[in-house]
């Protein structure tokens, strides 16, 4: 979930290297002075952020300009070289998310992390409350499909499994993680829906096109993945 770190409490310079957290700091009112190139929500205040580059490419001397005094990570999300280069330096805070409890929790454990408390208990209680209303709103078999070229979908132990089956979706994919899928896998996979993602590949109307042709007896359809996998606060300005 998120590991214990010596901090200045409360921390004043919050570096955010996950664009769901970036997102759900900043709601919470933490003044987060650096941020990822694709921490882009909330627009009208996420962009005026400096960039430390990416996900998986920090730029250390930009970091080190800023000057934190806590820097937010996440075990999927960033790389580990560079977690631990930063970790020798500053006190970083990390954070392993697979399923909806466990993003429900990290939210209050940086909101204790930050002196945000309050703040955090009304995302919590409001993201509570859309989730019971989403529960079982779907039905039927589901592929979420993440990358192409290979094909690769969504599997157990992921945040997306998790949510896909709150909504009420049967996931077909049984194999852990984010599995590489052939067309006769998808054949024999035999969905209802095929969820084509906008991240991390950006599926495009071509791409359903094509995969229509080929798997005519399924519902395929272009989703945008946020909602399915941003855990935080994203999931309250967007619906699945």
């Amino acid at each position: 979930m998120g590991r214990s770190v010596e901090i200045n409490f409360p921390p004043r310079r919050v570096i955010s290297l996950v664009p769901s957290i970036t997102e759900l700091l900043i709601d919470m009112g933490v003044d987060v002075v650096g941020r990822t190139k694709f921490c882009i929500h909330p627009e009208d205040k996420a962009t005026s952020i400096p960039i430390v580059g990416g996900t998986k490419n920090f730029r250390f001397e930009v970091i080190d300009d800023l000057k934190p005094d806590l820097i937010v990570g996440n075990k999927e999300e960033n790389y580990k070289e560079g977690i631990t280069r930063l970790s020798e330096r500053y006190p970083v805070w990390m954070s392993d998310i697979t399923q909806l409890n466990e993003g429900l929790e990290m939210i209050g454990m940086l909101a204790e992390v930050t002196n945000m408390e309050a703040e955090g208990d009304l995302i919590r209680t409001q993201l509570v409350a859309k989730l019971n209303g989403l529960q079982n709103s779907r039905s039927g078999s589901v592929l979420y499909m993440i990358w192409k070229k290979p094909w690769m979908a969504a599997g157990r132990d992921t945040y997306v499994h998790h949510f896909l089956e709150h909504l009420g979706y049967r996931n077909v994919v049984q194999a852990a993680r984010y599995p590489e899928l052939s067309e006769s896998d998808i054949a024999d996979l035999s969905p209802d829906h095929i969820l084509l993602s906008s991240e991390p590949y950006p599926f495009q109307e071509g791409d359903r096109e094509a995969l229509q042709a080929v798997f005519p007896t399924s519902s395929i359809e272009l989703v945008d993945g946020e909602p399915y996998s941003w855990y935080g606060s994203r999931l309250l300005r967007v619906d699945p």
